[in-house]
């Protein structure tokens, strides 16, 4: 019995623990919570040693590698953040005081691969040249910002990859709106296929705008107030399938516009809802066209908005007899008309001047003979006046006449 009894010193040996170790985990001696104590003091650690590599998160964002992804969404930012990582290929920067896009905004070299950019809902007002320079951009939005200028170098000089284009309420300025339809019409985003220019209260485009947009397939110009079309072109849109211009204050479509329409192969998709249009003889041609064609999605609700007695009439159920057009109307006529009409008002009126002038031919002719006469006495009053002072004799002999 003494033999199998263990010293008493080894077995307070086994007991005894190192000092400064703390047993972490759940193993048989560990303390209880000692487990999560551990992890609170090794988590900072961690999460400070992630943020010291390259390509860490910025402050202020939210990153995700796994989906690349960045975030930086209402985090009062005034500047583009620098230390983005290079992994990113959707990137996020709304609700920010973001006034500016200065060139390199984007360095090219660090965000490789960054495709899809939102800018929407900040205070931008200028976007400058070489600011979007970034060889893998598709998609891009900067709707909602009050831009003041727009440089048409700011995807840079050898042309953007870029497909889609978001400007919903960024174009309320009539410069950025030239500086745009300048930048369309370089050829620099020949690749665009969708195009949004809704709520920016446009009243007219600038001509050609689009003419360089050879893969555009949308097109949304809604909500804007737009009262014409006569001035745009669509050609060389030939894939161009869905074409938005609801809610403006279009009255008509001329022939020429919907001659545009019709060759267009791909247009398939037209919405024309909420415009004031104008139930006159001018408008035959265009319930004509909403007739025959299924381009126009919904044209059934298409309605006049004046005269009066038209108002709230169907544009599918409009006849000759309700416009009473007897006569087609052609403006270029009209105006012929009405010059030639001019024309012999203002001979009438001449030839009644030149019949005054000849009944009262005497007194004419007697009244510019005394206006002669009157001339010469006050001339050669002069003349005389002119004699006696270049005369010193003559002076003498006035003055001593005159005592």
């Amino acid at each position: 019995a003494a033999r199998s009894r263990p010293p008493p010193r080894r077995a307070a040996r086994s007991r005894r623990r190192p000092e400064g170790k703390v047993a972490c985990g759940a193993g048989p001696g560990a303390m209880p919570g000692r487990g999560a104590l551990c992890l609170g003091l090794l988590l900072p650690v961690l999460l400070g040693c992630g943020s010291a590599q390259p390509g860490g998160c910025p402050a202020l964002c939210e990153c995700s590698e796994p989906a690349r992804t960045v975030k930086c969404v209402n985090r009062n930012l005034t500047a583009v953040p620098r230390d983005l990582p290079p992994y990113v290929r959707s990137l996020f920067i709304t609700g920010n005081p973001l006034t500016d896009l200065p060139a390199g905004a984007f360095p090219a070299q660090r965000l490789p691969d960054l495709a899809s950019l939102n800018l929407s809902g900040n205070h931008l007002r200028t976007v400058e040249a070489g600011s979007l320079a970034l060889p893998a951009l598709r998609q891009l939005d900067l709707s909602g910002n009050a831009l003041v200028s727009f440089s048409p170098q700011a995807f840079g000089e050898g042309g953007s990859p870029l497909e889609e284009l978001a400007l919903r309420g960024a174009l309320r300025d009539h410069g950025v709106l030239l500086s745009l339809a300048a930048l369309l019409q370089s050829g620099a985003l020949r690749n665009l296929s969708r195009l949004e220019l809704a709520d920016n209260g446009l009243l007219l485009l600038p001509a050609g705008m689009f003419t360089a947009l050879p893969a555009l397939r949308q097109l949304d110009l809604s909500n804007n107030s737009l009262v014409g079309l006569r001035n745009v072109s669509f050609q060389g849109l030939g894939q161009l399938q869905s074409l938005n211009l609801s809610d403006n204050s279009l009255g008509m479509l001329w022939n020429s516009t919907l001659a545009q329409f019709r060759s267009l192969p791909a247009l398939r998709h037209i919405v024309l809802h909420h415009n004031t249009w104008v139930c006159d003889c001018a408008i035959e041609d265009l319930v004509a066209w909403l007739k025959e064609s299924d381009q126009v999605e919904g044209k059934e609700a298409l309605t006049c908005a004046s005269p009066d007695k038209m108002l709230g009439k169907a544009l599918l159920k409009i006849n000759g007899s309700d416009l009473n057009c007897s006569v087609p109307i052609d403006l270029p006529s009209q105006l012929q008309t009405s010059y030639v009409f001019l024309g012999i008002v203002l001979a009438l009126i001449g030839a009644i001047f030149l019949l005054v002038l000849y009944l009262n031919r005497k007194g004419i002719k007697k009244w510019m003979h005394n206006i002669r006469d009157a001339c010469r006495d006050h001339m050669e009053g002069y003349h005389y006046r002119y004699e006696i002072n270049a005369d010193p004799r003559l002076t003498n002999l006035s003055s001593n006449s005159d005592v």
